[in-house]
């Protein structure tokens, strides 16, 4: 395909455009908690509206694949990001702010419907590693964010006449600049059919690879995976900034730690769900992120936080994009479907996560949020060492092939 890889770095980049409205809504909470008089609670359901417009859009993308097209909705969630973004910088109560994040989720739920079953077509032979290489850039995209916002805080701060420049509103409107990008390189591209679709299964085998045990299972676990992963992003900051009494506000720098771990683990490890199974790679990895949590949640000093972050991005770096390959490795038939449930049930989960995280931190102090949250962590470690062994007695973790497949069709 000769435009293979313009498509997977347009890919990539609406996804750091994904990343950076994740990271940046995360910097400027405490902004609209002054300026609104947000409460922790209202803050977690703002935090948690791009979640769930990125989990409805995602579920509702996914057939859409095949009926629209890949390059439709990449298009249409261009428009949202821009237009959600400008919305967002207009805000001035909790209503309007709440539509505007939701315009944002929607967009960035349309990124994740095609960008995943995009590229678990051009690179049939090779999905995780390639979907792991792709979600590099949501971790990179939160360092991208992260980092200007702090720059832009900074700035603010020691540099008063720059202040009015340098704000929450200029803060969003860096969100513009990787949506304009992504817009700009899939125009005029070619999409080829799904990877289900070229096989020619029909469209209604989709569906009833849903009622698959292994699938339902699956998908319970993604509710923990995603809350683990994404939940305590939305939060990290302001629990640092209020546990270390940070005047610098550098929370901010903690989620670039983590996700800067996360895009070099992606990015340069990738081929680790190859070398052991992928129920093995999150049993042991889940060991991990709860001590990080639970070692996080128990700091008082910034280096020991930051070690500590380092520790639970390095469990948590490969869940997202392995959860996305063991759905498209095991369940072909199910095509861009049950890509967009499993994505879709990450971001419901974290949608939730958020108002949870918020009720724990009002009713048990900031300090208290992220060791009750290393329960789930915990829970995954005994969940996926089961997993991996029911797979071992049934002669281990199997791909299947859709080639092997389409015969029976």
């Amino acid at each position: 395909m000769s435009n293979q890889r313009r498509l997977f770095v347009a890919s990539s980049v609406a996804l750091v455009a994904t990343a950076m409205s994740f990271a940046i809504r995360g910097d400027i909470m405490g902004d609209f908690e002054r300026l609104i008089g947000l409460s922790k609670t209202d803050v977690g359901w703002i935090a948690g509206a791009a979640f769930w417009g990125f989990g409805f859009s995602i579920l509702v993308g996914g057939p859409l694949c095949d009926l629209l097209g890949m390059g439709t909705l990449l298009r249409l969630a261009a428009i949202g990001h821009i237009g959600g973004t400008l919305l967002t910088i207009a805000a001035s109560s909790f209503a309007v702010l709440f539509v505007a994040t939701l315009t944002i989720g929607i967009a960035n739920g349309l990124v994740e419907a095609a960008v995943n079953p995009l590229v678990s077509t051009i690179y049939s032979r090779d999905k995780t590693r390639r979907l792991v290489a792709l979600h590099a850039w949501f971790p990179g995209g939160i360092v991208i964010g992260g980092v200007l916002s702090f720059l832009f805080t900074q700035i603010g701060h020691n540099m008063p006449a720059l202040a009015p420049y340098t704000g929450w509103q200029a803060k969003m409107v860096l969100l513009l600049v990787p949506s304009a990008m992504y817009a700009a390189m899939f125009a005029g591209q070619s999409f080829p059919p799904t990877e289900r679709a070229a096989a020619g299964v029909p469209f209604a085998d989709m569906f009833r690879e849903i009622a698959r045990p292994s699938f339902l299972f699956l998908w319970v676990c993604m509710w923990l995976t995603a809350a683990t992963e994404l939940g305590p992003g939305q939060w990290v900051s302001n629990i640092f900034n209020d546990v270390m009494h940070s005047s610098a506000q550098a929370g901010i720098l903690v989620l670039v730690w983590v996700n800067g771990i996360m895009y070099l683990m992606r990015q340069f490890l990738g081929n680790a769900a190859h070398r052991v199974s992928p129920s093995a790679l999150i049993a042991s990895t889940a060991v991990a992120a709860a001590a990080g949590l639970f070692l996080l949640g128990a700091a008082r000093d910034p280096f020991t936080a930051f070690a500590a972050a380092a520790l639970f991005a390095a469990g948590v770096a490969f869940w997202w994009p392995t959860m996305l390959g063991i759905t498209s490795e095991r369940f072909p038939r199910g095509g861009a479907l049950l890509l967009a449930i499993i994505g879709a049930t990450g971001s419901f989960s974290t949608a939730i996560a958020g108002p949870v995280m918020g009720w724990i931190n009002e009713r048990y102090g900031a300090d208290h949020v992220l060791a009750i949250w290393a329960a789930l962590p915990a829970a995954l470690t005994i969940v996926f060492t089961g997993l991996y062994l029911s797979d071992r007695l049934r002669g281990g973790y199997r791909v299947e092939r859709l080639e092997k497949l389409k015969s029976e069709v």
